[in-house]
């Protein structure tokens, strides 16, 4: 795999309103932000238990950055970009990161 790539596990709960919302928003981040240098996983919970009690997973959505480490998690909402990528610790290639001046 290329050592790039950022991979993600989504775990949602079923087909709901939120999850359905959750999917989208993670797949219209990556596709805008990320290029081709992604893979998502998606894991339902009722359908992959087990999996969700392996990461400790207690409530749903929640988007785990797998690779490259650190390992970040995200839950709940998210439908903000910005604090999508900043929770998962992704810069996007092109942004112009502003440090404050003394």
């Amino acid at each position: 795999m290329d050592m790039n790539r950022i991979v993600l596990r989504l775990y949602i709960t079923g087909n709901s309103v939120r999850s359905q919302q959750a999917i989208a928003n993670i797949y219209r981040i990556c596709q805008e932000d990320l290029g081709d240098q992604y893979n998502v996983e998606i894991i339902d919970v009722l359908e992959q238990p087990q999996r969700a009690e392996e990461e400790k997973i207690m409530v749903t959505p929640t988007l785990i950055k797998q690779l490259p480490p650190p390992l970040q998690r995200i839950i709940g909402d998210m439908s903000n970009t910005e604090k999508v990528l900043l929770g998962l610790d992704i810069v996007p290639e092109g942004l112009q990161v502003r440090l404050p001046e003394d």
